[in-house]
Parts: C-alpha cells; sequence; structure tokens
C-alpha cells in the first residue's frame, strides 16, 4: 500500500492509476489526511466501461436484466407486413 499527496498524484496519475490496475491498494491524502483511495477493480469486473455502466444502470433499477439467458436474440415476428405499411402511407398522403 501506498500513500501520495493531492499534488504529487496530479502531476503523476497515470502512474499511479496503472499501481491500482496492477493491484496495489494507493491512498491519497491531503495535508497528511487520508480523503480517498485508489484500489484495484473488484474481480469479475468487466474491463469494458460499457458493462460497467450497464450493471450500474440494472443496480439503480433502470432497467432489468432479462430472466432466462440466452446465446441467441429472441425471434422478433413484424408487428405489419410491408405492403400494409407502404399502403396505410399512402392513403395519409393522399388525405392531405
Amino acid at each position: 500500500m501506498r500513500a501520495v499527496g493531492l499534488k504529487i498524484l496530479k502531476n503523476r496519475l497515470s502512474e499511479y492509476v496503472r499501481l491500482a490496475a496492477g493491484g496495489e491498494t494507493v491512498l491519497v491524502t491531503d495535508r497528511d489526511r487520508v480523503v480517498a483511495e485508489l484500489v484495484p477493480p473488484r474481480p469479475g469486473r468487466s474491463p469494458l466501461l460499457a458493462d460497467a455502466l450497464l450493471a450500474e444502470a440494472v443496480r439503480k433499477g433502470w432497467i432489468t436484466p432479462p430472466l432466462e439467458r440466452s446465446e441467441t436474440a429472441p425471434h422478433r415476428a413484424p408487428v405489419a407486413r410491408l405492403e400494409e405499411i407502404l399502403g396505410e402511407l399512402a392513403l395519409d398522403r393522399a388525405e392531405r
């Protein structure tokens, strides 16, 4: 475990982030008082930001994960045939 002051951290941020990514905890201090910690990612955390944002959205209840896990996308039946849609579009345009 290492400790670093804010000023030094600001100037060498990449170095300390690499240490944290490598498994080391870095304590951030301000006037000899610990104010934050840089820690390695938790085991099992995806290295992709999109996965982390998705997991956060699930935790906050913004989205609900699927009840069943599947390797393929679910089958989607078309709502209407193309001919029906084009016919309705032509009728709408004719009414204008």
